[in-house]
């Protein structure tokens, strides 16, 4: 049976002037610094809460970017793909079941403009009861994450330069 939490958090800090056209970061083989210290800080608090740290995973990892570039490029924001799809169907895309026995995914998305630390978005999130949940939650294995910077983000964005993070949970065995 999958287990489906989905939580969203909207983080609006609306300060900082538009700046040049958009353009989404490229893909990367490695995490960015704020990647990485969302990565470090949430192990830091699952640890401080005796849960094993999460694993990263290059699968969860481009299905958050996949996302988070969507979101960016399309002017939305929300756990669903742009064309409806559920955000667990999305993200099994990357991460199959596989024919394993169990398989759960979780998503934590945050938006802020102009930009967020890794600090401040773990705060925001853990003052939120879903997103919290979803951060402590004991059944997680592995995490993807990922952050899009774009500088004048349409649509829901109202062409604000934005930062997007997407954290996309994950466990099969």
């Amino acid at each position: 049976m999958v287990k489906r939490s989905a939580v969203a958090v909207t983080l609006a800090l609306l300060c900082g002037a538009v700046a040049a056209p958009s353009a989404v970061t490229a893909r990367r083989a490695a995490l960015t610094s704020l990647e990485a210290g969302v990565l470090v800080r949430l192990n830091e608090i699952r640890a401080q809460h005796r849960l094993v740290p999460l694993r990263l995973s290059a699968r969860l990892t481009e299905a958050a970017t996949e996302h988070s570039e969507q979101m960016a490029v399309d002017g939305f924001f929300d756990h669903a793909s742009a064309d409806g799809t559920a955000f667990w169907k999305r993200i099994g895309h990357w991460y199959a079941p596989g024919g394993r026995g169990m398989w759960s995914v979780g998503e934590n998305l945050l938006w802020s403009s102009p930009r967020v630390g890794p600090g401040a978005a773990l705060r925001v999130w853990m003052a939120s009861p879903e997103h919290r949940a979803n951060i402590l939650d004991p059944r997680w294995r592995e995490i993807g994450v990922s952050s899009v910077h774009v500088a004048r983000a349409p649509g829901f964005f109202g062409g604000r330069e934005v930062t997007i993070i997407t954290t996309d949970f994950g466990v099969r065995h």
